[in-house]
């Protein structure tokens, strides 16, 4: 299929260094990512596989996409306000889960886990409305890009 990504680098230049647990969530996101996704731009059918960069400049979300051979085929900038809060309740949300995991029992544990994957449920829909006209990306494919947006959005 060719309408897929096959590489994403996010550049996190000007970014605090992450820590381990963000660095992993940010490697198995890229990995699964990587191993299953629909990536496509309109009016360009078969164009792909494309290499993605995602980004945070001046406040906005970028997405450079390339060809295979390294050229730009598009370059655009979305605002991060539709995202803010969503990604701190889903930070707030995970930081809960994490706590619970720890001392709560497993039918809290189930709800609280339920909460958070609504709220990326819920940051993933957005994604693919604001990239609608942009990018065709199925939801499996923008709640993985979702989870690359909050590791740049809280600074690494």
């Amino acid at each position: 299929m060719a309408d897929r990504l096959s590489s994403v680098i996010l550049d996190d230049s000007g970014l605090p260094p992450p820590t381990p647990e963000v660095e992993q969530e940010r490697r198995v996101a890229i990995y699964d990512l990587l191993e299953e996704n629909r990536f496509g731009l309109p009016g360009r059918a078969g164009g792909g596989p494309y290499h993605l960069e995602l980004a945070v400049r001046n406040r906005r979300l970028v997405f450079q996409v390339d060809d295979e051979a390294g050229n730009r085929l598009v370059e655009f900038h979305l605002s991060l306000g539709p995202f803010r809060q969503i990604v701190k309740d889903y930070f707030q949300i995970c930081q809960s889960y994490f706590d619970a995991v720890k001392r709560l029992p497993p039918s809290r544990i189930e709800a609280i886990d339920m909460g958070r994957r609504g709220i990326h449920d819920e940051g993933a829909r957005t994604l693919m409305e604001r990239l609608e006209g942009k990018i065709e990306i199925d939801m499996a494919t923008s709640r993985r890009l979702f989870t690359l947006i909050c590791v740049l959005h809280t600074g690494g």
